[in-house]
């Protein structure tokens, strides 16, 4: 299994999500954020009143997948989330050892037993 973590601009966020759950993708999570670094576009960045300097407003889409399906996820990201401005975003690919369902106990990997 990986996890694909994405920041995108906020205004991609529902196009995004539409093509991922055309492609089957229905499980994914998203978080609000601000974004500070080099990337930021001048035109979208704002005072914050919880930090004292300018920021972005970015979004972080968080998924868990198998293997196989990781290129076709980034082919969506890289495609519906671009604006071709700075700050289009990052995209993050982490290995899952195993996971388990909290309502259940279950595991998904045979190695561990609940």
């Amino acid at each position: 299994m990986k996890e694909i973590k994405a920041f995108i601009q906020k205004e991609k966020l529902n196009e995004v999500a539409k093509h991922l759950k055309e492609n089957q993708f229905c499980c994914f999570t998203v978080f609000e954020g601000e974004g500070v670094g080099d990337y930021i576009d001048p035109e979208t960045e704002f005072p914050s009143l919880d930090f004292p300097f300018l920021h972005h407003k970015v979004v972080k889409i968080e998924m868990v997948i198998e293997k196989e399906k990781v290129d076709k996820v980034i082919d969506i990201l890289t495609k519906h989330a671009q604006t071709g401005k700075n700050g289009d975003g990052l995209i993050y690919v982490s290995n899952i050892d195993y996971s388990v369902r909290i309502k259940t106990g279950e595991h998904n990997n045979s190695s561990r037993k609940a």
